[in-house]
């Protein structure tokens, strides 16, 4: 993008009318530095022209480590951020394979927080299984660490700005019939900042909707009834949180929304409300991973990345996609004045994490042979059910639904366009951190 925006720049009347007569090969020897004319017409093509097979790959990262650099700092958050990537990219590529042409949304982080709070209870495999299904190498980083690493992670993610709303949080539910260990306990409020409510599970109505509410409030009624079919026998039910409300730095005018198509695959398309903006964004074009990408940044600092793989190179960029490539996007991106088209979005996921985590090498949790004796003192514990879902709804100010008109004025010369109007990948993220928040992808904005 950046060579053909400099090259368009420098281009005369006279000089596009010749590259609408097909004289492109001749403008380029002109044009020092340029790809060769065949490469540089089929960039200008994939970026101004509709293309089937459009892959939306969206990514919601909430980092909290020095992103300027590739290897881990000294704050606590700093050292888990690693490994909380690497599980993104990980668990990513799990339920890629199963959902083509489907749509995925998860949170990568939201999964990994209560996964890492049990490691204070379990020993022995289980132990050593969760940890490095995590991602954690406990050569580089201690037990204690990767606690300590959490604890300050939820300090930073948690936001009191009165316009942006970010909340992530944990909660034990235990059945009162059970006594847990007081070292659980309070390892899990202290590193863990969670609140315990005891709950009657005899009734087992009445304990499903006292936890359904519970996550119904904290995020704004985006998720609900998750809990079903609760186990009178049950010992604890443990529940992980993240409700965010952001808004664009620079807002999409909604009234230069429009619908158009995206092509969902060659035989497939939807009509959807198409956000538009021409300005200036930051923007890389990734020719390892055949991908361009598309930097938006969020008022409280956050940053959204939006992915747009070549035709056919979705499977490469999601085999290729790990931390020193976001790291890489991260510094190489440049100021660059485009015409972006981006879908409005309002897309779901829910996932049953046990087949998905046994695959990833966690089995022994879910099985008899699990040792998580730590909970109440006896190993005869597991994990019986786990389930996630995510909500995500994207629009013209940000996240959430407000009113906002911004005007900017831009360079009067002709940009290129980049289209999303094709299954496509994005990820959102704070300039600060690391840690994954949301991660998926778009191959039907009309799914939710």
């Amino acid at each position: 993008m950046k060579k053909l925006e400099r090259w368009g720049s420098r281009c005369s009347t006279i000089e596009l009318e010749s590259f609408r007569k097909g004289k492109l090969s001749k403008l380029l020897q002109s044009h020092k530095g340029q790809r060769d004319g065949e490469t540089e017409l089929g960039y200008f093509q994939r970026n101004t022209m509709p293309h089937f097979n459009l892959y939306l790959i969206f990514a919601g990262l909430l980092a909290v480590a020095n992103c300027q650099t590739s290897q881990p700092g000294n704050l606590p958050y700093e050292k888990i951020a690693p490994g909380n990537t690497e599980f993104a990219f990980k668990f990513y590529r799990q339920v890629a394979p199963e959902a083509h042409k489907k749509n995925i949304l998860f949170s990568p982080i939201i999964i990994s927080m209560p996964l890492a709070l049990l490691v204070l209870a379990a020993k022995s495999t289980t132990r050593s299984q969760l940890l490095s299904g995590l991602c954690f190498n406990q050569t580089d980083i201690s037990e204690q660490e990767i606690h300590r690493g959490f604890r300050h992670l939820i300090q930073k993610l948690n936001s009191t700005e009165a316009e942006i709303q970010r909340s992530i949080g944990n909660t034990l539910f235990p059945n009162k019939k059970f006594k847990l260990r007081k070292k659980f306990l309070n390892n899990v409020k202290y590193f863990y900042q969670a609140d315990v409510l005891p709950t009657n599970f005899e009734n087992a109505t009445e304990a499903e909707n006292q936890i359904n509410n519970y996550i119904k409030e904290k995020t704004h009624g985006k998720i609900t009834d998750i809990v079903k079919d609760l186990d009178t026998r049950a010992i604890l039910v443990i529940i992980s949180f993240l409700y965010m409300r952001d808004y664009w730095e620079s807002p999409f005018n909604s009234q230069n929304t429009r619908e158009e198509d995206f092509f969902v695959d060659e035989q497939t398309t939807v009509k959807v409300p198409m956000m538009i903006k021409d300005s200036t964004f930051k923007t890389y074009y990734d020719e390892s991973l055949s991908c361009e990408v598309v930097q938006l940044p969020y008022k409280s600092g956050a940053i959204a990345f939006f992915i747009l793989p070549d035709q056919g190179k979705l499977k490469q960029v999601e085999d290729g996609l790990n931390r020193d490539v976001l790291l890489k996007w991260m510094k190489s991106v440049r100021q660059q004045r485009i015409v972006l088209h981006l879908p409005k979005l309002m897309i779901r996921g829910r996932y049953d994490l046990i087949e998905i985590l046994s695959r990833m090498g966690i089995t022994e949790l879910f099985t008899d042979q699990a040792d998580l004796s730590g909970i109440t003192g006896k190993p005869e514990v597991k994990v019986t059910k786990a389930i996630h879902q995510a909500y995500l709804n994207v629009h013209e100010n940000g996240t959430e639904a407000a009113a906002v008109t911004f005007i900017e004025i831009g360079p009067t010369s002709l940009p290129p366009e980049i289209k999303l109007n094709r299954l496509f990948m994005f990820l959102i993220m704070d300039w600060l951190t690391e840690a994954i928040l949301l991660f998926g992808k778009v191959a039907d904005p009309t799914k939710n």
